[in-house]
């Protein structure tokens, strides 16, 4: 026994000799976030990689070589220096008011609140060294230099699927005919008005980001990160070299969309860690397994609070869970809620993706956020959803045009429509049949989602930042990239070619009408 100890304790010691160090920069508080990208830290730290992580979100159990750099945790309406509001009110800011007042304003006073922590700056101050650098791409591009810093790659990743800024970057193909802005909501994307806005909001984006955020950014780098050994590249050069991007999306749910093979799809990446599964509490599971007509699961996430419903529309649930056989179970955040039916059961918290995995989970009322979105499908339970703000709407929309969920506009709540709906969804054995379907096809795929993410960050380790992955376009210029200079040469020879061939049409005209004047030039 005892040699056996020694064994896999040199196999264990072994493993981290070998373990690269890695930077895990993870540093936005929000919970839905660290939700989908806590695995990769932890299971990078599992294979025997030494890594640190920068995270507003304290993990209490991890191995040894796994350490941990404290961002000063707060909310947006903190760093922003205003009171929280009622966030259903943000279902009616256009996508260009979300990104001015929340994505542009709460990106940057973020990033200055986690460069700015204490246990960030005594980091930076440090000597370290890392073989690799991965970070968020969430508004918070001031983290990329320390890539630079490092002398190290960086992977960078997405919690919200396609992003077409990088893609623009990548000079990966936009496909703006069928691939819709990350955070525009368009109610018919493929009519041409659809793509018109698509275009625009796409290219407004862009243009803001890099001629104006990024500056912002730059200033917090030069304000925080001293020191940087020169010359110090551009971020937009920092990620136009990025040697890897994970997205958390998949095919199977998203529009099929055209990668390089450095654009990796991990949708469903925080479903498929096997190692952090938790049981449900007891009186949850009794509460499940009890419901003989099935369960109605409602939870708006993290950021949107269901008791901050108007009296009106939080009437209207009430009224329609009291004519329901089904127990309801409502993420609740007060501790009472009045008028409440005898087959509804609140809770402030609710462990998620263990509820959604009981097969006693009829349907998923919810607000479309991208996390609970790939639950609801990996577990086949059918969505009623009721977007507010961001990428919710494109969420639900590819929901309910699979077949798997119907939308509910905010506006539109009332009881009637609110049990035509969720009565629909109850009865039609179409929506559940769909979502098994697509949760089946969901999960096939020749390695987990964990799995996939793993080996192409280690593959990125191996092969020294891989830059043989990236398109050749990247060495040049947009304009040559999309072949505009050939096609502006070949339109103009086709003008040209126009207007010599009038010439001489003209010229042969002329000839002909010539010996007719003269002719009747004699005759007179």
């Amino acid at each position: 026994m005892a040699i056996l100890r020694t064994c896999v304790f040199l196999v264990s010691v072994l493993g981290y000799c070998l373990g690269a160090n890695i930077l895990y920069l993870i540093p936005f508080t929000a919970k839905s976030h660290y939700i989908m990208q806590r695995p990769i830290g932890l299971e990078l730290s599992y294979r025997g990689h030494n890594v640190t992580v920068v995270t507003a979100h304290k993990e209490v159990e991890h191995p040894p070589n796994y350490h941990q750099v404290m961002v000063d945790n707060k909310q947006i309406w903190d760093v922003l220096g205003i009171k929280r509001p009622n966030v259903f009110t943000m279902v009616d800011m256009t996508s260009e008011e979300f990104h001015k007042n929340i994505l542009w304003s709460g990106g940057l006073a973020f990033t200055e609140v986690a460069l700015n922590s204490s246990e960030v700056q005594k980091f930076l101050k440090q000597d370290h060294t890392f073989d690799l650098v991965i970070s968020e791409q969430f508004f918070q591009e001031s983290m990329y230099v320390l890539a630079h810093k490092y002398n190290a790659p960086l992977i960078l990743i997405t919690t919200f699927g396609n992003c077409m800024r990088h893609n623009i970057i990548s000079r990966n193909p936009l496909q703006l005919s069928t691939v819709v802005s990350e955070f525009l909501d368009v109610r018919e994307p493929m009519s041409f008005w659809g793509r018109m806005r698509n275009f625009y909001f796409t290219l407004y984006e862009f243009v803001v980001w890099k001629y104006w955020y990024l500056e912002k950014q730059e200033a917090l780098v030069k304000k925080y990160i001293p020191n940087l050994r020169e010359p110090v590249p551009s971020l937009y050069d920092i990620q136009k070299n990025t040697s890897l991007m994970l997205i958390n999306g998949h095919f199977s749910f998203d529009n099929a969309a055209a990668y390089g093979p450095n654009i990796i799809e991990i949708g469903g990446l925080h479903l498929t860690l096997t190692r952090s599964n938790v049981s449900l509490p007891k009186d949850l599971q009794n509460l499940l397994d009890g419901a003989k007509n099935g369960v109605v699961y409602v939870n708006f996430g993290s950021n949107v609070r269901s008791s901050e419903l108007p009296i009106d529309k939080k009437n209207a649930f009430l009224n329609v869970f009291r004519r329901l056989k089904q127990t309801v179970i409502w993420k609740w955040e007060e501790d009472s809620l009045e008028n409440k039916p005898d087959n509804l059961f609140i809770r402030k918290w609710l462990p998620q993706k263990e509820i959604l995995s009981h097969p006693n989970i009829k349907v998923f009322i919810s607000h479309g956020g991208l996390i609970g979105t790939q639950e609801a499908i990996f577990h086949g339970v059918p969505i009623v959803g009721i977007p507010i703000y961001a990428d919710q709407f494109n969420n639900l929309l590819q929901a309910q045009e699979i077949g798997f969920g119907r939308i509910l506009e905010y506006h539109s709540i009332n009881e009637e429509n609110l049990w035509n709906i969720l009565n629909d969804v109850l009865k039609s054995s179409s929506y559940k049949n769909k979502a098994r379907e697509v949760s089946a096809r969901f999960k096939d795929r020749p390695m987990s989602a964990i799995d996939t993410a793993m080996f192409w960050i280690e593959y990125v380790l191996r092969n020294k930042g891989a830059p043989y992955m990236k398109t050749p376009g990247l060495k040049l210029n947009w304009f040559a990239h999309h072949m505009l200079d050939v096609y502006a040469f070949i339109f103009t020879l086709f003008i040209a070619l126009i207007f010599v061939i009038k010439i001489i049409i003209s010229t042969i005209l002329f000839k002909k009408e010539s010996p007719k004047r003269e002719n009747k030039k004699k005759y007179n």
